[in-house]
Formats: structure tokens, sequence, C-alpha cells
């Protein structure tokens, strides 16, 4: 056998009506969790016992002097400090504070007294005690802080608060003055060992200046560089620098010019090294040319002033050639006088450097200690500066860092316990507490609660719907008002059919309980009130339970029938209802447990279905015994009985998957035991129709004029079904 797909479950999504269904299911839960935190927070609140409040105000500041006593020091206190504040509570706190308190009033002996201790507290155990009568709170957006004391006794919380408040201010008054006093000791002590450092530091400068032989000008350069050796090397390197920007240029116009070809030439030095002669030259020959050709014009070649013209032209452009040749020598001559003077820079700058390097080296031991006393002095004279600062700082006069804003009083009434505010909150958490139980209990609770829960989990339909406490309908007949819910099962079972030759019906649930056999019973009788020949068989072979309903024997029956002790007709028993027979399960011998398997069952059913228009089939649970398994698979159509709230919903799932594998045909889902007061949702499927149906026979049943005589009779009107 393959295993059983699990089907999975879609999610689903919470409606309003569903958290109302859950709250009224669950109401007795919530009202008695509710009721249970509301008493208790009751019955605390005026057990604990009273206290009253008194508050102190005061105004924390840091240390700020009225007077700042040398110009550009500021006593602002530095930036902000987000912590200040909290800083300040915990020194309120702390038992620097405390323990003055406790002794300026006397705490140790009046609680002793109070508690009914021998002898003095500690003034550790004292100091527990009063740390938890102190709440320490901020005014909002000020510098301002209350001291909130509790007490059994109004006076003593006044006095204590009033207490903390004053030892605090004390406490920061003298906490400044001993900062202060306790730094102009220690800068006094610095400031005479830096004294000692400058004159050892001054000795030693005017040793090295002996030896050295610094000179006077030297002494007061800061530098170890002499002045005058370095005025001559930054004018030697200046003239350095010159010296090689114009060889540079030199070099560069050289080496332009020389590739260039004669008439190129004549283009660029006139521009590149401007030259008189050379431009008067070019002139002349520009006008000669010009004249020349003008001629060739006129003339031919032999013609006198052509020849004359033309050996001027020549000339002029020999002595041209000549002088840009003497222009390319001298731009050359310069260039090597150009070289020659940088190379006697670089070795003058040389020189100089290295002198001036030598006289720096032997100097730097001087021009190092010097340094040094020069700090050594500028430290010296801000200690100074600071230990004056500092004393004049002491005689200043102070702002009060600490101001007691507002004394506490005595209060008038008590403000703990807090009774509306505690039974508020008790109502509050309670119904919270109460309502979210409910529906950890429903999350916990994983049963059928709803038809939209068995149709999504199983996919199945849900056919019928049956109340709470129902009993038999045979006893109480077809008027009974729990036989409407039946008849709509009836009518639903008989449209999903989707053959009329479906007749045989095995009535099936998961586990024990459920209600099978009560609906198989009911159902059976219903379909038998409706005038169908209905035989209504108890196949649960194990625990039977039909013939104590008809009050018959169980000695005969199903199994006699198939091990072929009795026939048919000794086996199936008539009712008080016509149309309704009962075959009963028999006693079931301990080497026939298999027999519902065997040919003659299926024999049994065959000749069933030609007898009667509906056969009805109880059955055990499928999972306790495989006999309900047997049944579904040789049955035409199989029932599906959940009790509402009883069994997991996988359980339900896996006896369904039970039906299907065995081949059975489940037609439908019997939703059981629903307890209509609690969840108004299934009133629709049983109550509401059924008050509407018998309220519509009463008026019809109601005075109705007689056609023949015009008097009112009674007419009755029952169901059609």
């Amino acid at each position: 056998m393959d295993p059983l797909k699990v089907t999975t479950q879609p999610e689903t999504k919470l409606h309003f009506l569903d958290y109302w269904r859950i709250i009224r299911i669950r109401k007795t839960v919530i009202l008695a969790v509710f009721l249970l935190v509301v008493i208790t927070a009751t019955l605390v609140t005026f057990i604990l016992p009273e206290s009253f409040s008194s508050t102190a105000r005061i105004k924390v500041d840091r240390d700020v002097s009225d007077i700042e006593p040398i110009a550009g020091r500021s006593y602002l206190g530095g930036a902000y400090d987000p912590y200040f504040i909290q800083t300040e509570f915990e020194i309120i706190q702390s038992s620097v504070v405390l323990h003055k308190v406790i002794d300026t009033l006397n705490l140790n002996e009046v609680w002793a007294r109070k508690y009914g201790a021998e002898g003095k507290l500690k003034t550790d155990e004292t100091f527990g005690l009063l740390k938890r009568l102190i709440d320490l709170r901020p005014v909002r957006n000020t510098t301002l802080i209350e001291i909130r004391v509790f007490s059994d006794k109004a006076d003593e919380a006044a006095r204590i608060a009033n207490a903390i408040a004053e030892v605090y201010r004390d406490y920061r008054l003298e906490q400044r003055r001993q900062l202060t006093l306790g730094g102009i000791k220690i800068l006094g002590e610095r400031f005479g060992e830096q004294e000692q450092k400058v004159r050892k530091a001054q000795d030693e400068v005017d040793r090295l200046r002996k030896e050295l032989n610094i000179a006077d000008a030297d002494a007061a350069s800061p530098a170890p560089t002499p002045q005058i050796e370095a005025e001559t090397l930054r004018h030697l390197n200046g003239l350095r620098i010159e010296g090689e920007t114009r060889l540079i240029g030199k070099e560069k116009l050289l080496s332009s010019l020389t590739p260039l070809s004669r008439e190129e030439l004549k283009k660029v030095i006139p521009t590149a090294s401007p030259d008189s002669l050379l431009n008067s030259l070019l002139e002349q020959l520009a006008l000669a040319e010009q004249k020349l050709v003008t001629l060739k014009k006129d003339c031919g070649p032999d013609n006198p002033d052509v020849i004359r013209i033309t050996a001027q032209v020549d000339d002029l452009n020999k002595k041209v050639n000549d002088r840009i040749d003497g222009i390319l020598v001298g731009l050359q001559t310069q260039l090597d006088s150009a070289k020659a003077e940088v190379e006697k820079l670089k070795t003058e700058v040389d020189g100089a450097r290295k002198v001036d390097q030598e006289k720096a080296e032997n100097s730097r031991p001087y021009f190092s200690k010097k340094q040094e006393l020069e700090e050594l002095v500028r430290f010296r004279t801000i200690l100074a500066m600071k230990i004056a600062a500092e004393g004049i700082d002491v005689s200043l006069p102070k702002s009060t860092v600490v101001e007691i804003v507002d004394r506490a009083m005595p209060g008038l009434t008590p403000v703990r316990p807090n009774k509306p505010l505690n039974i508020a909150l008790g109502i509050i958490v309670g119904l919270i507490v109460g309502v979210g139980l409910a529906f950890f209990i429903e999350y916990l609770d994983t049963s059928v609660k709803t038809i939209d829960d068995v149709e999504r989990a199983l996919q199945s339909p849900v056919l019928g719907v049956i109340p709470q406490n129902i009993g038999h309908i045979l006893d109480e007949g077809t008027e009974s008002p729990h036989a409407e819910a039946y008849r709509v099962l009836r009518t639903n079972l008989l449209f999903s059919r989707k053959d009329d030759k479906l007749n045989t019906i095995c009535v099936v649930s998961a586990g024990a309980g459920e209600g099978k056999t009560t609906t198989a019973f009911n159902l059976a009788t219903v379909f038998a009130q409706g005038g169908q020949r209905v035989l209504l068989c108890d196949s649960d072979l194990r625990r039977p339970c039909l013939h104590k309903f008809l009050r018959v024997s169980n000695n005969t029956g199903l199994t006699s029938y198939l091990l072929k002790q009795n026939t048919l007709e000794q086996t199936i028993q008539t009712t008080s209802l016509p149309t309704l027979d009962f075959m009963p399960s028999g006693k079931l011998p301990s080497s026939s447990l298999g027999i519902l398997s065997s040919s003659q069952m299926k024999d049994l059913i065959a000749e069933l279905k030609q007898r009667y228009d509906f056969v009805f089939f109880d059955s055990p649970p499928l999972m306790g015994v495989s006999d309900a398994s047997i049944l579904a698979s040789e049955v035409d159509l199989t029932l599906q009985v959940i009790q509402y709230r009883r069994y997991p919903q996988p359980m339900n799932i896996r006896a369904k998957q039970l039906i299907e594998k065995v081949g059975g045909n489940l037609v439908g889902i019997v939703l059981n035991n629903i307890n209509m007061s609690q969840d108004e949702s299934y009133y629709y499927y049983s109550g509401y129709y059924h008050d509407y149906y018998y309220s519509k026979s009463q008026e019809q049943a109601g005075d109705e004029p007689d056609k023949a005589t015009g008097e009112k009779t009674k007419v009755e009107i029952k169901p059609k079904y």
C-alpha cells in the first residue's frame, strides 16, 4: 500500500466575526481570568499600606564664576553634556549624600524605634531603606530636579526631602572649593619644579655660547644659520637659477634654428634673434628682387639693367647668408659663455653652502639648548598665570550651583496606593489577559470549529449540521424540533448522489464518541418517515449499540447471516415505523474478526440493494479497527461524522484519506454536536429554519374561513418531505 498523501491546508485569514466567535465560545475562561485579576488587584490595593509623598525642587547648574578673572578665560563649563542631570541623580542617591542625611536626621535611631529593632540600625541598613523611598525626576526642558520622598508619615517625608536637598547643596559647594584649593597646591608644586628646570637650562645655554664663541648678533637669531652667509647663499643661488634659465632658452633657440634651411632662416632669425644689419640687408634684397622681376617682364636677360640688378641680388644674398652665419656663430658663443657662467655659479653656491653648513653644525648644540630654554620659560609663564587666575577665582564670589527652589511640605492625602488607578489597571489587564488566554487556548485547539475548517481541511462539502443534545427521532416523532437538521441532511445527501442507484450508505467517524451511531439511526428514521423502504444495519461488531435504541435482542443478526447460521428473514427485525427495518450485529465469535471482508458480506449488500430503497450501515471508528475501511470500500456512499471541537483536524484528515485509499466514495461530512447557544454562526443551518417553518405553519393553521359555511375553522398543515 502506498503511503497516504498529506493534504496541504491553504492559509486562511480570520474575519472579525471569527474573533467574536472565539470570544463567545471562550467567555467562561475570559470571565474567570478577568474576575481573578480584578479581585486580586483590588485586594492587593486595599491591603497595601498607605504612604505620603513630599517633593522638594532644586535647581542644578555647573560650576560658574560670577566674574572672569582673566580676559579670554571662560567659565561656562564647556560643551553641553546630555548626561549631566543623570550623573547628579546618581550623586544624590549615593552614600556620600545619603549617609550625611542619615546622620543629620538621626535616622538610625528613629527608624530602629519605628520598625521595632533593638538598639540602632546599621548605617548600611538605613541607607538601603532610605534609597527605596526616594524618587528623582527631571523637570522637562529645565535644570530642575524633583526630589520626591515617600513615607507613612507626611512630616517625615518632608523632613527627608528637605534634608537631601540641603546636604546635596552643601556637598556641591564644598566639593568645588576643595577641588580649586587642591588644584592650586598642585600647580604651585609644578611651578617650583619648572623654575629649577629653567635655571639649569639657562646655565647650559650660557656655557655653550662661551665655548662656541657665538656672537651677540648670532645669539639673537632664532636659527643656527649665520645671517651674512645665508644672505650670500640666497643671492648666489638666485644668480645660478637665472643663468640656468637663460642657458635653457639659448639651447632651445639654437637647437630649433640649426636644422632650418637658408630660406627658412631668413624668415625666422629676424624674429628669434633681432639684428638691425640683417634686417637692412633683407629689405634691400627684397627691393632688388622686386625690381628684377619688373625688368624681366619688359626686357630680356641680356639687358644691361637686368644683368646689373641680377648681380646686385646675388651680392645681397651672399651678404645675408654671411650675416646669418655670423648670428648663428654668435648664438653658439653666447651659449658657451652661459654654460661657463652657470658652472661658475654652481661652484660658488656649493662653496657657500658648505661654509654655511659647517657654521650651522658647529652652533647647533647652542641653538638646540636655547630652543629648549624658551619652551621651559613659556611653560613656566603659563603655570604662573594659571596659579594667579585660580587664586583670584577662589576669592571671587560664586553663583549658587545648587539652589533650593521649592521646599518640601507635608502631604495632606496619601499617594500610595492609587486605588482608582490600580483597579482600572486591574480591569484592563484582566480583560487583556483573559482575551489573550482565550485566543491562546483557541490557537492550541486544532479541532474542527467551523464549517470552513472542515471544507478547507478535508476538501469535502458539509451536508448537515447537527445540534447539541439531540435525541432519537423515532421516539420523539416526526414533529421533533431536532428532526429538521436530519431532514436538511437527507435533502443534501439525495442531491449529492450522482446516480439514483447508489443507495447503500455507511456512516463512519475518525474516533469513538463522535455520534455516528446516533446520526445513522436518526438519518435512517428520517428517510423511513419520508416513505422510503429503509434498512438500518448495525455493522459495529465489537461495540453494537443500535439494538439498545430499538430495545430489541442482539442474539441474531449480521454475523449470524454471514456465518450462515440464520437466513436473511430471520436476522431482519421490524420496528415501530413500518418503513424501517433493523438488522442487529449479532454475536461476533473471536475467530471471525475479518468476516466483513468476506464474499458473503458483498453478496448481502447486493441483496439488500435490491430489497430496500436505502440501506444504512453503522460502523466502528476508522482509526480504531479496519472494519470501517472495509465497509467504506463495499458500499455505494460513505458519510463521515465529525464532532464539533473533539478531535484534531489531522485525525479527521487521515480518516478521509483512509476512505479514499480503500476506494470509498465519500459523499460529504456531517458536523455533529454543535452548541448553538455559543456559536450563532450555526443558527442558520438548524434553528433559524426550524423557527421560520413552524411559525409559518402556525399562521397558516390559524382561523381560515370555510368556503361552504363562511365560518372560520382550524386547519392543521404538516410539513411535506
